[in-house]
Parts: structure tokens; C-alpha cells; sequence
């Protein structure tokens, strides 16, 4: 089952989900972004990052690690990693911690005892999914990480009563969880159609149209916000309204490739002409 894209889709739509596993979360977790990263010179790859909003004052960055197989040097490669980060970004945040998202307890590493003052000094977080209580009283970005650990036996029923649930948020929100809901199932009964795995959940064609119009829907807001959010972070410059507008009438892929290409540009004036040449 293929857990890390699961978890990453999750925390794209919902990033304030991995608070709401903190006994502490910050004041302000609404505000944080998600986002992954690699710290290419050492060749470390962090799971999931979550970046405070910009101001004045740094906030704390929070890296998320999901472990669902017992990797015995686990906390050795995540402190290195986290603390490289931390020391290469050390003028852009104020802290660090990190949060690790266990099935159980039984994958966890062994020998914890080099890193206790971490754990005891509230550095590191552990979350055993299956000692979070009843996935039907959980919130509902919480009940899906959940939905990922349960057998092929209980997951049908539990599946369907959250999109059941899911109908009770807006659009594009509840396309979201569903799509979340059918990729989860997907991923743990590999051997069945996605006509299939729509039957067992009782999802009609219509259903299935709908969600994923508000997805595509969802994604392309969420793509132009990342767009918006990284020419703020290069360049210093806000899109002003006109262009956000002209920007968010673009398609999808077109967004896409505009998240990408613009890594390219070497001011923000770059944006006008890249924009021209693709007018219809």
C-alpha cells in the first residue's frame, strides 16, 4: 500500500490536519503550508515540511515523518536531516520539531534511549494512529489517516460512513475527502477495478463526475495560491488583481507548467510575456 502519496495528498488539501495531532499546536496552524523537500547536498529526503506564514517574527517549522515499516535508524536519519535543514534555513525560523505518524507502537524503532531528552523536551512527537480512539468521533482529516491502517475487513464499512460524512462539507472540500476515501481503498485492495472499488463504497457515476469536477476545481485554486506564494518569496511582489484573475482563468496543466517554468524567470516583469505567449 503506498502510504507516503496518500498522506501527501492529505496534508496538501488539509495541512492544519497534523495539529490537530499535537497536544501544543501553534496559535497560528491554519496559516501553515505544506509542502516537501530535498536536501540535495547531503542527499536527504524529508517527507513532509510545514512552513509558518511569513513575518516579522520566525515562526516554528514542523517536519512530519509517516513510518508505516520498522526502520531502526529511523530517529538517527530524521534528527540529521531535520537539524541540517534547520541549520541551512536557520534566519527563516525561530524553532524546529518534528512529528512521527506510526500505524502502532510495534513499528517504532527499538532503541529510543539516545534520543529520550527529544521526546521528554517535546522535539519530537509520536502519533500511534490506532490509540486515537474511534474513527467515527475523529475529526474527519484525522479519521482518514486512520481509514489507512484498518484491515480490508472493517475499512468497507468505516469508508462509507466517512463519505457519508464527507457530504456534510462544501464543495470543492467534500470531492476531496471522497477522492481521498477511493485512493485509500484503492491502494489497499489492489486487486480490484476502481468500477470496483466506486461499488463497494456505493459511489454512483454521477457522484463519481461531480467529485471530480470539484477536485479539479480545488486543485487549480490551490496551484495558483503556490504559484502566488513562491513569485512573493523570489521577487518580493504580490500579483496585483488583474493578473491573479488573468492567472486563475488558465487550465490546470497550464498552471502546472507555470509552477515549474517559473524557477526561470530572473525578475518578476518575466511573468507578463510568459503569459502573453500562451494567450488564446
Amino acid at each position: 500500500m503506498k502510504r507516503d502519496s496518500i498522506f501527501y495528498k492529505l496534508f496538501q488539501q488539509s495541512p492544519s490536519a497534523l495539529f490537530q495531532l499535537l497536544k501544543s499546536p501553534p496559535s497560528n496552524a491554519d496559516a501553515y503550508s505544506f509542502d516537501c523537500v530535498s536536501v540535495k547536498e547531503s542527499k536527504f529526503e524529508i517527507d513532509g515540511i510545514f512552513l509558518p506564514p511569513e513575518s516579522k517574527d520566525p515562526g516554528i517549522v514542523y517536519f512530519c515523518e509517516v513510518q508505516f515499516q520498522k526502520d531502526e535508524i529511523l530517529y538517527e536519519r530524521l534528527i540529521a536531516e531535520c537539524t541540517l535543514y534547520f541549520y541551512r534555513n536557520r534566519e527563516k525560523f525561530s524553532d524546529w520539531q518534528a512529528v512521527v505518524i506510526y500505524p502502532s507502537k510495534g513499528v517504532e524503532q527499538s532503541d529510543l534511549i539516545p534520543h529520550q531528552a527529544l521526546f521528554k523536551g517535546g522535539k519530537i512527537h509520536r502519533v500511534y494512529l490506532n490509540k486515537l480512539g474511534d474513527i467515527r468521533k475523529l475529526p474527519i482529516w484525522i479519521a482518514l489517516m486512520v481509514l489507512a491502517t484498518m484491515s480490508e475487513k472493517t475499512a468497507p464499512s468505516e469508508a462509507r460512513y466517512l463519505l457519508s460524512r464527507s457530504q456534510q462539507e462544501p464543495e470543492p472540500l467534500s470531492g476531496a475527502i471522497m477522492e481521498m476515501i477511493t485512493s485509500i481503498m484503492v491502494s489497499k485492495f489492489e486487486k480490484l477495478s476502481r468500477k470496483d472499488i466506486d461499488t463497494m463504497l456505493g459511489i454512483t457515476v454521477k457522484e463519481t463526475r461531480v467529485y471530480q469536477e470539484a477536485i479539479e476545481e480545488g486543485r487549480e485554486k490551490q496551484t495558483v495560491n503556490l504559484i502566488a506564494r513562491h513569485l512573493k518569496k523570489r521577487f518580493g511582489q504580490d500579483l496585483s488583481e488583474e493578473m491573479r484573475v488573468r492567472i486563475e482563468s488558465l487550465p490546470l496543466p497550464t498552471l502546472e507548467s507555470l509552477s515549474e517554468d517559473l524557477w526561470g524567470f530572473t525578475s518578476f516583469a518575466d511573468l507578463q510575456p510568459w503569459l502573453d505567449a500562451r494567450a488564446i
